[in-house]
């Protein structure tokens, strides 16, 4: 029932994870797919190639995201390809530890660099195609953290609560050109970006036991609710928070 052909989609941070997930689950629903990656190549290329199993065009990126010219290059290159972008999914983003009186402000800058500046490039660069083609779908991807907060990460907390409010303020601002504006706030979700954590395996038991699903969902747990904020299934859907955590956090 959902189909994405004819249309082409930008992930960040496609390699591993949430993004490899639904890159593969968008080519696989019809959509060419581009992605950037950070530093795995081989794990990028292990990407396009089930991308182009499916049938499907995959562009990728070696880019930083934390830095504007980077990602207004890879935007640009990819219009210049494919002629349109009409989905965005800003997924990519990194977990740290920051203890408040205590901060490395490094840590806080590259924090705030990757997981939210890169968000406001990425917009600023595709929304003017977006635009022109008077359609366009966005869906960010927040975190629980961004709703509850979360002590010892309030900086990742404070970047995906920011990254709620933006979702909000670009589902009004573009909605008068048909382009859609979403965020899925995934909780625990079994991916790299929780592999030293999940390594004791006490605690991944206490994590499970908290959610009350009763199961730590799999990175494609979250593609399927991205595919379908990008699908004509939710044609009526802006501004909205999907939080998709097994019921552990009950509010929006």
């Amino acid at each position: 029932m959902i189909s994405l052909k004819d249309r082409t989609t930008l992930i960040t941070g496609g390699s591993r994870g949430i993004g490899r997930a639904t890159a593969i689950l968008f080519a696989q629903a019809g959509s060419d797919v581009a992605f950037n990656y950070a530093c795995r190549e081989k794990a990028a290329l292990e990407v396009k190639a089930e991308i182009e199993k499916r049938g499907r065009e995959c562009l990728i990126y070696k880019a930083d995201i934390s830095k504007e010219a980077e990602v207004k290059s890879m935007v640009e290159d990819v219009a210049r390809k494919w002629g349109h972008i009409d989905i965005l999914v800003n997924n990519a983003g990194i977990w740290t530890a920051l203890e408040m009186g205590a901060m490395n402000t490094q840590v806080l800058k590259e924090t705030i660099e990757v997981n939210l500046d890169s968000v406001f490039y990425f917009c600023n660069a595709v929304v003017p195609l977006m635009k022109k083609d008077k359609r366009g779908w966005i869906i960010n991807v927040s975190s629980t953290a961004g709703i509850r907060g979360e002590a010892g990460h309030s900086h990742y907390a404070a970047t995906k609560g920011a990254i709620q409010a933006l979702t909000k303020s670009l589902a009004a601002e573009l909605g008068p050109w048909n382009i859609r504006v979403n965020c899925v706030a995934p909780g625990w979700v079994d991916t790299d970006m929780c592999t030293e954590v999940f390594s004791d395996a006490a605690f991944k038991e206490s994590v499970r036991q908290s959610i009350p699903l009763k199961r730590i969902p799999l990175p494609e747990d979250i593609a399927g609710p991205i595919l379908f904020l990008a699908s004509d299934l939710a044609r009526h859907i802006t501004g909205a928070i999907i939080n998709v955590n097994g019921g552990s956090v009950l509010c929006g």
